[in-house]
């Protein structure tokens, strides 16, 4: 199983799709706060999601904590400022992708703690700045799984 994590995300409808593409992959998401949106029921509701997929979601209050229950599992930071193609990684069970809000990606000093070798991104034309967030997980996470030969899945 991977693990996604969303450093500050800003956007509701963002994160409910990224908790339908952890409940679809079998992943685990981690939301580290401070969160954009109210997490209630309400606003989930309105983004389409079910309970059931919530199952898989863990809050932490900062990136520290965070970072602590991680223990020595592998992080690649996904950011359009990474060093090579996320295809580029031979990824394995239990690593975590973390990713940065949708207005400002990781913050510079979370994105610098990592080796080069763990700042990954997914290719793109030149002249675009960068893919929805939805988009780039999905992306990343399905070319982990697809390596893994969809582990668990049918």
């Amino acid at each position: 199983m991977f693990h996604i994590a969303l450093h500050e995300p800003k956007i509701p409808q963002n994160t409910g799709n990224i908790i339908r593409i952890s409940a679809n992959t079998g992943c685990k998401l981690h939301l580290i706060e401070p969160l954009g949106f109210d997490f209630e029921e309400k606003k989930l509701r309105r983004a389409g999601l079910d309970y059931k997929s919530l199952t898989n979601v863990i809050r932490y209050p900062n990136y520290q904590a965070f970072l602590e229950s991680m223990g020595e599992c592998r992080i690649f930071a996904c950011t359009t400022k990474g060093s090579r193609p996320h295809s580029d990684v031979q990824f394995k069970d239990g690593d975590v992708f973390l990713f940065g809000s949708e207005t400002t990606g990781l913050p510079e000093e979370i994105r610098e703690g990592f080796a080069l070798e763990r700042r990954i991104r997914v290719p793109m034309m030149p002249s675009s700045r960068s893919l929805n967030l939805a988009n780039s997980v999905s992306v990343i996470c399905y070319e982990a799984w697809r390596q893994n030969n969809y582990l668990g899945g049918i």
